[in-house]
């Protein structure tokens, strides 16, 4: 597949549409106009990539809605050269929207197939995080720690101690939190031993697997 003129057109549309829905980060929807999605998907879903669903990428994972996306990217408020880590890879469209945010990007991926795929693409569309490494991300990374900011893309049953353990002062920590349906949280390193929370409705994710080994 190519990136054409028609698909930054529809891009742009969708960008318009987030606006809509109340994304008003500039620099997230002008990365959602650049990131090309259509690349991160099956060749059968092309025509419908720049609609505001989430689709299956295999490995029983999702590529998330944009909405979504630019939802969780608009909380973590990233700055540039930003040390970000994100807790599921998946097809790769969050860390290039994360990249184009000009963030240092961090992020694991637990599912072997995927983690593989994305790996490929990567170097293929010359996406270049920090770090892409397959394990689990339930444990973070705490050799590369502290992080400005820490993105996870599925569903916690709760928050990951590793992962506050992670956070910079200052950074911030966005994580859908749920078994069935999920809660947006947001929280944000006060101290070394404060937290403030917030909480922004239900979303809807594949849920976060934890390796038991």
């Amino acid at each position: 597949m190519r990136d054409t003129l028609k698909h930054k057109g529809m891009r742009n549309k969708l960008a318009n549409l987030l606006a809509a829905k109340g994304i008003e980060d500039e620099k997230v929807l002008a990365a959602i106009r650049e990131v090309p999605r259509h690349l991160f998907l099956d060749s059968s879903f092309e025509a419908h990539a720049y609609q505001d669903k989430a689709f299956p990428i295999g490995a029983e994972q999702t590529i998330s809605q944009p909405y979504t996306v630019a939802f969780q990217s608009q909380l973590l408020q990233v700055k540039p050269n930003d040390k970000i880590l994100e807790i599921g890879t998946g097809s790769g469209y969050q860390t290039s929207v994360l990249l184009k945010l000009k963030a240092r990007v961090y992020t694991i991926e637990r599912q072997l197939e995927l983690f593989k795929t994305t790996s490929r693409f990567f170097g293929k569309m010359g996406y270049r995080p920090k770090k892409h490494i397959f394990g689990d991300g339930y444990k973070g990374l705490p050799e590369e720690a502290p992080f400005n900011g820490i993105i996870v893309t599925a569903g916690a049953p709760e928050v990951p101690k590793a992962l506050l353990s992670q956070l910079a002062v200052g950074g911030r920590l966005v994580i859908p939190v749920g078994i069935e349906d999920q809660i947006m949280t947001l929280y944000v390193r006060k101290s070394e031993k404060e937290f403030e929370k917030t909480t922004f409705g239900n979303f809807r994710f594949v849920p976060l697997l934890e390796d038991k080994n």
